[in-house]
């Protein structure tokens, strides 16, 4: 097995992989499970800080965004996609695929959305259901200030849909306090658990544009209100998946017990960010530089599929690449949830030392001994 330190999916915690081996009940007729998922739920949202309903939904991490866009999206609804990175722009076509109109706004992929340009359009353009944004971007690495951006939105009052499937956890998120309408998280990436579900926060604003609809929502599973009144009825819409959602469950037990995950990731991610610099390697981006993961630009003479397959053949490390504009152009290391720590780490940049060796790529200094210096110091 390879040491998986890709941006998502990332390495799953021993007890997370037990909990998914437990015996199962039906979770169709146990009422017993309808209040572990509802706890399960209450315990995502208490993290999150926000006193809003969350969803676990059967499905990986696109299927909260897609449910999201469905939920809101009527006929001929304008909708503004803030776009600074692939997932950002890709917001669009779920608005399209159900009748919305979809603005896109475009930002610098290699900066953070400028708020300041954002509100100058919104002066003149705010006539929107909802706006959709992504926290961190992950095939870039871009990461947005979500807290500045939806408060700028919900002061012309648009809702506010968020991918921080990347980020959270890695990033704090505060609910309530950014004023976010409908959050949406995955499983595989910091939360750690295997790929196979997602969880969406909904606002009681987001909820109401949804039973205020005048059309009915073009989707069963992805109709985020056919979970309405779950509890009270003691029904699903759907068999729970419910091996999945014990993992999860102990996956969000790890983070409600590790004090030092927000500062764990803050440290681990800026000494990998002056590590790669020191080295001489360029970071893709100017600004937006997230804690759950780092993109740097692949040096001359090399390629991409070169370093990653060395990675994977000699120090039995995965990389990821990227895809779409930005494929053969970057690596991406992963330091999310149970990827960061730093012997990880360590271990990553002890074979990218041995990798760039082999390949003929002259470094400044090592990266194996520049990150132990700059954790040491931290």
């Amino acid at each position: 097995m390879y040491k998986i330190m890709t941006p998502g999916p990332t390495m799953v915690p021993e007890n997370v992989r037990i909990a998914r081996s437990l015996e199962c009940t039906n979770p169709d007729l146990d009422a017993s499970f309808v209040e572990f998922y509802k706890e399960t739920c209450e315990l995502i949202s208490e993290l999150l800080q926000t006193k809003n309903e969350t969803l676990i939904l059967s499905g990986e991490g696109i299927l909260g965004l897609e449910a999201a866009c469905a939920s809101l999206t009527e006929h001929g609804d304008k909708v503004l996609v803030l776009d600074n990175g692939i997932y950002g722009a890709g917001f669009a076509d779920f608005v399209t695929m159900y009748g919305g109109e979809a603005d896109v706004l475009t930002f610098d992929y290699e900066n953070e959305i400028d708020i300041a340009k954002l509100e100058e359009y919104l002066k003149e353009s705010h006539d929107y259901k909802y706006a959709t944004l992504v926290h961190c971007d992950t095939p870039s690495g871009m990461l947005n200030d979500i807290g500045s951006i939806c408060k700028s939105l919900k002061n012309y009052g648009i809702l506010t849909v968020v991918d921080s499937v990347s980020a959270m956890f890695g990033e704090v998120v505060k609910v309530d306090e950014f004023q976010i309408d409908l959050l949406c998280g995955g499983s595989q990436k910091a939360v750690s658990a295997p790929p196979g579900l997602t969880f969406v926060v909904v606002s009681e604003d987001a909820k109401q544009a949804m039973r205020n609809r005048k059309t009915r929502i073009a989707s069963f599973y992805a109709n985020l209100m056919t979970f309405e009144g779950y509890y009270e009825k003691k029904w699903f819409p759907y068999t729970m998946p419910i091996s999945d959602i014990y993992g999860l469950r102990a996956a969000f037990d790890n983070i409600k017990e590790d004090k030092d995950i927000y500062a764990r990731h803050a440290r681990i991610a800026k000494a990998t960010r002056e590590t790669i610099i020191r080295a001489g390697l360029k970071l893709h981006q100017n600004s937006g530089f997230s804690n759950t993961v780092t993109v740097f630009d692949i040096p001359e003479g090399v390629t991409a599929d070169q370093i990653l397959t060395a990675m994977k053949e000699d120090y039995n490390i995965m990389l990821a690449g990227s895809f779409d504009a930005f494929a053969g152009k970057v690596i991406r290391i992963g330091h999310m949830g149970y990827n960061a720590q730093v012997e990880n780490m360590v271990d990553v940049f002890h074979g990218l030392d041995g990798v760039f060796q082999k390949l003929g790529v002259s470094l400044n200094t090592s990266l194996e001994d520049s990150f132990k210096q700059l954790i040491l110091n931290s």
